[in-house]
């Protein structure tokens, strides 16, 4: 029988075939896949909580002990990233949804499979591990911040408040205060943490099956937004090749050890997708089919991506003496 370990190594192989297999299914019985789209939210929200509960909200004080790390963190992914998505944006055409769809998933650092990416590609996956929790609650307050520099009035006007907050509530407040319980409860009793082990093997199943439900669901979409697609792949592509140098300079100012500048770099290069994707779905149609479009085409560029992450990052961008996970 796999162990979660084993899993959680081969997840990356996973996704990628889950991926071919849900866009043939999605093409090849069209009218079948689109019933998925009803699935969709019941997934994340279990992912939701998945990943949520191996978040380690509770050593919050152990991330801020490496201080040094988290500035370059916050630096990285709130100033170095707007200001790259900035810039790669004015290449894009002004259709709102596009632009919107960008915005979200590039200006969103990710929470969860980062850390499998950074211990993959040789880097300190704790440092990211702990350092979840504020990573979570930043982007979630400077994204709106962000979407109003970027749009100013655009974006407010095209996003309606009620289906925002159905998905915010649904997908993040109660899957996230489901998680903050079973925490509490495992600190206070052996079953709360049997529970709370049990819970870790939710993420890598259920990330596949969201996948799978999105990419089936929402293929057809990619298909008859091609113009729109065609206009974003270069934008994401570029994201990945610049943003680890950047990365790099910044890891090189602050004196990070290599595991950390490593973890840096991943953290960085991965975003948020399917966290925001909800958001993506609740706008108006048919903005909605074209911004969920730019995000799960984001999933598989970034995916692509990854995989050569985990090569060139500690072979080629940032050699150097292995040193021990703090």
């Amino acid at each position: 029988m796999i162990s979660r370990e084993q899993l959680e190594k081969k997840q990356v192989w996973l996704y990628a075939f889950v991926l071919i297999i849900a866009a043939g299914f999605g093409l090849l019985w069209p009218d079948s896949s689109e019933n998925l789209d009803r699935m969709i939210s019941f997934v994340l929200a279990i992912l939701m909580y998945g990943m949520f509960a191996q978040i380690p909200f509770f050593r919050l004080k152990e991330a801020l002990t490496n201080r040094k790390f988290i500035y370059a963190l916050l630096i990285t992914n709130y100033i170095v990233v707007p200001v790259l998505v900035w810039g790669l944006t004015r290449f894009l055409p002004t259709d709102p949804a596009i632009l919107l769809g960008v915005l979200l998933v590039l200006l969103t650092p990710c929470i969860d499979y980062v850390i499998v990416f950074t211990h993959l590609g040789r880097g300190n996956e704790k440092l990211i591990l702990v350092s979840t929790p504020i990573l979570f609650v930043t982007q979630l307050l400077l994204l709106p911040v962000y979407l109003w520099l970027f749009m100013g009035k655009t974006a407010a006007e095209i996003v309606s408040v009620g289906p925002f907050l159905e998905a915010f509530l649904g997908l993040i407040v109660i899957p996230l205060v489901l998680a903050l319980l079973t925490q509490w409860w495992s600190r206070r009793q052996p079953l709360g943490e049997r529970f709370l082990d049990a819970t870790a093997w939710l993420p890598v199943p259920f990330m596949a099956l969201t996948l799978f439900v999105v990419v089936a669901s929402q293929i057809s979409k990619l298909y008859t937004s091609f113009d729109s697609i065609i206009r974003v792949i270069p934008v994401y592509a570029a994201y990945m090749v610049i943003i680890p140098i950047l990365a790099r300079i910044v890891s090189r100012i602050f004196r990070l050890d290599t595991g950390a500048g490593r973890a840096l770099i991943f953290s960085a290069g991965t975003r948020n997708s399917l966290v925001v994707l909800p958001f993506a779905l609740a706008l108006p149609e048919p903005l909605n089919g074209v911004a969920s479009a730019v995000i799960v085409t984001q999933t598989i560029v970034e995916l692509i991506g990854e995989l050569l992450y985990i090569r060139l990052v500690p072979k080629v961008l940032l050699r150097g003496t292995e040193v021990p996970n703090q």
